[in-house]
């Protein structure tokens, strides 16, 4: 399944915005199903390609991060770990594991919603992206859609410590 965002010609703050539209829906939904609400798309030429979400409690895997996931889909589905000509959209200032694999996987862009001040490898506590003794470098673009993103991540660790987490799957009987 793939989906295309159809856009005028010039408009690339408002196709950010619909690309991260789409990660926030995906978030959203993560959420609803216990997970931290973070979403992911990769978006090459214009194509939704690949998009995630966080599935760390239902797989029960600590790599399991939705920018994971969709870096690994994007490459199975271009037939390539080269993903120079892909644009990440992601809720969540990425970590430096994710860094990690953005750098690994060549991305040409980087665009988060919100920063991450204890895990973020992009601009917050890392500059990875842009770091010189790396072997690769993208462009970062950070604010897309922040307060949506902000508030969907503020209402779930809200809920998530007023209840007891037994709704979470790792808390399941």
């Amino acid at each position: 399944m793939h989906w295309v965002v159809h856009h005028a010609a010039g408009r690339d703050l408002a196709d950010d915005g619909d690309y991260m539209d789409l990660a926030l829906r995906i978030a959203e939904d993560a959420g609803t199903q216990g997970e931290v609400p973070i979403g992911a798309v990769v978006v090459h030429e214009g194509e939704v390609v690949a998009f995630a979400a966080n599935r760390r409690e239902r797989d029960q895997d600590p790599t399991a991060h939705a920018e994971i996931l969709a870096l690994r889909q994007a490459g199975q589905r271009l037939g390539s770990w080269r993903l120079n000509d892909c644009t990440l959209y992601v809720t969540l200032e990425p970590c430096p594991m994710c860094m990690g694999a953005a750098i690994n996987a060549r991305l040409g862009r980087l665009a988060f919603a919100c920063r991450d001040p204890k895990a973020g490898a992009a601009v917050s506590l890392y500059a990875l992206g842009h770091d010189d003794r790396l072997n690769h470098r993208m462009i970062v673009s950070e604010g897309v859609r922040r307060d949506p993103a902000s508030r969907l991540l503020s209402q779930f660790f809200a809920a998530l410590r007023a209840g007891d987490g037994a709704d979470r799957p790792d808390r399941a009987a």
